[in-house]
């Protein structure tokens, strides 16, 4: 990895309809969280969602891990990071982190796999060239060695 891989970072506050009716984040509002995130991310790595839009070429969420390690509840002030985790030719990993600072509490990791694709045709994309820098070079190494 020849380049520093962007990052993002960004709060939000837990509402009514984030929660079960205990005050609990329900896990659904989670992957809502991670989309604000990833959406932060994508426009960080020249995706902008005007762009997008005009273009009709969107990343795609493959791939979904989600590990939930504390509740968070109604009220809660968190902090969601995100990162490029990882590029190859034609697909990339997201990485994310909840966290409540309050008392420096994990409360969620995540994972994501993503695609590159050209709606409504369904086409599968190269990523940019401009990732290039942050491709993984251990991947095609691992793709030709099977």
């Amino acid at each position: 990895m020849n380049a520093r891989r962007p990052r993002i970072r960004t709060e939000l506050r837990v509402m009514f309809f984030d929660t079960d009716c205990g005050g609990v984040v329900s896990n659904i509002a989670y992957l809502r969280f991670i989309e604000v995130a990833r959406t932060l991310l994508a426009e960080e790595l020249g995706l902008a969602l005007a762009e997008m839009a005009e273009t009709q070429r969107y990343p795609v969420v493959v791939r979904t891990e989600i590990n939930y390690r504390r509740a968070a509840k109604l009220g809660d002030r968190l902090v969601i990071e995100g990162w490029l985790d990882r590029s190859e030719r034609v697909r990339f990993w997201c990485a994310f982190r909840i966290t409540r600072p309050k008392d420096d509490v994990l409360i969620a990791e995540c994972r994501q796999s993503l695609a590159l694709i050209e709606i409504p045709a369904g086409k599968l994309l190269q990523l940019p060239k401009s990732w290039e820098k942050y491709r993984d070079p251990e991947a095609n190494r691992r793709l030709v060695g099977g």
